[in-house]
């Protein structure tokens, strides 16, 4: 059996050592399954980094194909939809050219090359399962959402994306929210299984080695993840800000980069703000930091489309209680069922500044939410036992 998984974002394709990649763990999965022939095609940029790979590592049993584009300045412009177009185009030149496969297995997004495989798969009667991890156009209303005018410049994209959605044998999503989305317009395929992002715990704790936490002076938080329009890290300022004027001792973590961090440096000097970036780190070095802290912060802006993404799996897996403004009621719910954590008003840094002071305060009810974190990521989480599950799915479909 042959098995073409379609992932535009890859992350580190020059070393995959310890590269945390959901598709790359979905492939080994696949050939533990005895699967005869696994390729992943992908991009040749570097989507975190914003520049070309000069190299591409390799993986045992593994074929790894890099299909070009130009590449982009920032997440949200124009130039990075004209860039996908030209990836799309040709990754449509590189299945043509290759032996059909029996299954693709397409990431969405991004939908102009999610689009171009359901394309392929229809016209060679190929099986086409998607596997949604973020919702687009919804996504950019964040940036760019002004009644009426918005709708009519995100209709082809929600068109196109509709088009995706209803072509899928099979989805699969990260978030019930997503897969909801997509099950809405495809009346034909069994019910989405929603496979968290999740991470491996037996990997995650080899990696974060020994943990002191000893400190008595100051609390540490944490945030991973990308500094963009999404993430409201300017609330978590204030909040922080609020603590500082009563005196209490902390220091803000920052790991990861992105197209605001010059505006968030600045925001964090102009209120004094305790912070460390770190900068982008490699995912074993990210864990160690993070397993350092006392408290993960999720802050996210309001009327954003994420669900349960990359950080949520890393913050429950380091056993850390979570302070979250995000309005995802699937991941609110989350928090609730395991007690591991405070939701907060969205956009109130008083409110997060006071939930905030609880848990410093409080250090039984902290290491007691922490523990429910980690017990969370134990059973829903774990990609030991979630990604087999997910393995089986794909190929049960051909």
């Amino acid at each position: 059996m042959d098995i073409v998984i379609v992932a535009q974002y890859l992350r580190n394709i020059e070393d995959f050592e310890g590269n945390n990649s959901r598709f790359i763990y979905i492939a080994k999965e696949l050939i533990k399954e005895g699967i005869d022939s696994v390729e992943i095609i992908t991009s040749d940029f570097s989507h975190g980094k914003k520049q070309h790979f000069k190299s591409v590592g390799e993986l045992k049993r593994i074929k790894i194909t890099t299909c070009h584009e130009s590449g982009y300045p920032k997440n949200v412009c124009l130039k990075r939809f004209g860039s996908h177009k030209e990836l799309a185009k040709n990754i449509r030149l590189y299945l043509n050219e290759r032996i059909t496969p029996d299954l693709v297995y397409t990431a969405v997004p991004s939908l102009d090359v999610a689009d171009v495989c359901a394309s392929y798969c229809k016209r060679n009667n190929v099986k086409f399962v998607i596997d949604i991890q973020d919702l687009w156009p919804e996504a950019f209303r964040v940036v760019f959402n002004i009644p009426i005018i918005s709708n009519i410049i995100f209709a082809p994209m929600k068109k196109q994306a509709d088009r995706i959605y209803k072509a899928a044998d099979r989805i699969v999503a990260v978030s019930k929210t997503y897969a909801d989305r997509g099950k809405r317009v495809n009346m034909v395929c069994p019910k989405p299984e929603v496979i968290f992002l999740g991470t491996e715990l037996e990997t995650f704790d080899l990696y974060k080695g020994f943990v002191r936490k000893n400190r008595k002076d100051e609390i540490l938080f944490a945030y991973c993840g990308t500094l963009g329009h999404s993430y409201d890290l300017t609330s978590t300022f204030d909040a922080l800000s609020i603590l500082q004027e009563k005196g209490i001792k902390y220091r803000f973590v920052i790991m990861g980069d992105g197209p605001l961090k010059n505006r968030f440096v600045e925001y964090a000097r102009k209120k004094g703000i305790n912070a460390e970036f770190t900068g982008t780190l490699n995912y074993p070095d990210m864990v160690r930091r993070l397993c350092e802290c006392d408290i993960a912060l999720n802050p996210i802006m309001h009327g954003a489309a994420q669900s349960i993404i990359n950080k949520h799996a890393d913050y429950v897996a380091a056993g850390l209680p979570i302070i979250s403004t995000q309005e995802s009621k699937e991941f609110r719910q989350l928090i609730d069922d395991y007690s591991m954590g405070f939701n907060c008003r969205n956009g109130e840094p008083k409110d997060m500044a006071e939930k905030m002071e609880r848990l410093i305060y409080d250090e039984k009810l902290r290491l007691e939410m922490g523990k429910n974190a980690r017990r969370c990521a134990q059973e829903r989480f774990d990609r030991k036992y979630t990604y087999t599950k997910l393995a089986k799915i794909i190929t049960s479909v051909v």
